[in-house]
């Protein structure tokens, strides 16, 4: 029998081996660990890759949004729309400002944000939409941005599952006002630890943005706002150059692998994700759905096979927004993603008989 982790990272990380380690020894021997030349550099390419005109690393994906909304002003009596089926992080952001999250149910066979549903949860204090592009598919920005045009909203992006992912041929984090990229390990483009980056065309909002997560200074000692302390280090930056180069052609290969499970799994019980077109996925998670999930979950594990739920508890029925009053069945779209989705192994590097594995499998679940 064979042994299919959900994620692996070998592949990848054995191709770059030697150029990691030779960028930590230049580091290392620098003396040099924050707001250098390597930040600089990961900064100046990232906005370019994403065709926007400017990046500033930070400490992890949800910092990254956090500091987009505090830059803004939003916080204490606003709202922001943010997706019902997302990780908590996305509604975090907006906590932390002091704003209050107002979830919007999804399209069940994209999982992101439904625009039908978004004006009518639209008040006078509405200050901005977070559109998620989750799993590495973009949202439907064209009809969200008419939207938050319409309104007078800001448009975030969260892109931290979707590097590289194209709508009508651009960049996602070139579609909004803004756009939070998380790095962490297991993205597509990922550190080897915590970290983010927010990326604009808006020079205004990317300064305030950097002096935010410099304590609030725009210069040594000087201190502009009450600022936090999130700032992209140089050793993640190096790596995160290293692996920007490659992002690419790793991306190919997990397409090719979703082009191979979209063709090749073929059973009534299991609905499969979807490209729809103009977009272009990057399956950071290969996402199907069933009603009997648990079932196919625990067959797949005791074949060998890895897999994850993401994400087994809807944000409106956690502990952590019990003060929103919210009770199950007040949004049936999240509940039921959350009841069917198994995400099933997706990673660079994945053999043909690894990936005809996992099809078979599948297909003979009974």
């Amino acid at each position: 029998m064979m042994q299919i982790s959900f994620s692996s990272f070998d592949a990848m990380h054995n191709e770059i081996k030697e150029e990691v380690v030779e960028k930590f020894k230049e580091v290392y021997e620098k003396n040099w660990y924050i707001q250098g030349q390597e930040v600089e550099l990961f900064e100046k390419e990232f906005a370019e890759y994403c065709g926007a005109k400017y990046c500033v690393g930070c400490g992890n994906g949800l910092d990254a949004l956090f500091l987009i909304l505090k830059a803004y002003g939003i916080g204490l009596g606003d709202e922001v729309i943010v997706p019902s089926n997302t990780y908590i992080a996305t509604a975090l952001a907006v906590s932390y400002t002091g704003a209050k999250p107002v979830f919007v149910e999804p399209e069940l066979e994209t999982y992101n944000i439904d625009p039908e549903r978004i004006e009518e949860k639209i008040t006078d204090r509405t200050k901005a939409i977070m559109a998620v592009h989750l799993y590495g598919k973009p949202a439907k920005m064209d009809k969200i941005k008419a939207i938050a045009k319409q309104h007078g909203l800001r448009l975030i992006e969260d892109a931290a599952q979707a590097h590289g992912a194209e709508y009508k041929e651009k960049k996602v984090g070139s579609l909004g006002d803004a756009a939070g990229f998380s790095f962490y390990p297991g993205k597509n483009l990922g550190a080897l630890g915590d970290a983010g980056a927010v990326v604009t065309d808006d020079k205004s909002l990317a300064d305030k943005v950097r002096a935010l997560g410099n304590y609030g200074s725009d210069y040594k000692y000087h201190h502009i706002y009450q600022g936090h302390n999130s700032r992209l280090d140089e050793l993640q930056a190096a790596f995160l150059r290293i692996k920007l180069r490659n992002l690419e052609r790793w991306t190919v290969d997990r397409r090719n692998t979703a082009k191979l499970y979209e063709q090749q799994i073929k059973h009534s019980d299991i609905i499969l994700p979807t490209e729809s077109e103009g977009e272009k996925h990057v399956y950071h998670i290969f996402a199907i759905r069933s009603n009997r999930r648990d079932e196919l979950e625990t067959y797949l594990n005791e074949k060998g096979i890895g897999t994850n739920k993401h994400y087994p508890i809807p944000m409106h029925l956690q502990g952590a927004y019990k003060e929103l009053g919210m009770k199950k069945g007040d949004l049936p779209l999240a509940e039921e993603i959350s009841a069917t989705q198994l995400s099933i192994p997706m990673y660079y590097g994945m053999t043909p008989e690894e990936i005809s594995y996992v099809i078979d499998t599948i297909n003979q679940f009974q």
